[in-house]
């Protein structure tokens, strides 16, 4: 059996690279963190938005589009604060 060295270091990168480690996912404090985040900068600018269009008559479509753009963000935060303590109590739920 003849084995030739280029062939045999191709397949040992490619059998290194098949087996390396997955990246590390995302920690659920940073997902969480992360979204507060974006949370927070979108009801400030909807703010900013209601301010400028009520004191200087700026745009209303835009004004419209930011409400639109907050309401959402507000029913997503409410959806995914229901769903976390459906969550917890189920836990509760479990026997020990």
């Amino acid at each position: 059996m003849v084995i030739f060295p280029g062939f045999a270091a191709r397949s040992y990168d490619l059998a290194r690279s098949a087996a390396a480690p997955a990246p590390a996912p995302e920690r659920a404090e940073a997902v969480f963190g992360g979204a507060v985040g974006q949370f927070a900068s979108s009801m400030q600018q909807t703010e900013a938005t209601a301010r400028d269009s009520l004191v200087s008559g700026a745009d209303p479509q835009a004004l419209v589009q930011a409400l639109a753009a907050t309401e959402l963000a507000v029913e997503t935060t409410v959806a995914v604060r229901d769903k976390v303590v459906e969550a917890y109590l189920e836990i509760l739920r479990m026997p020990v």
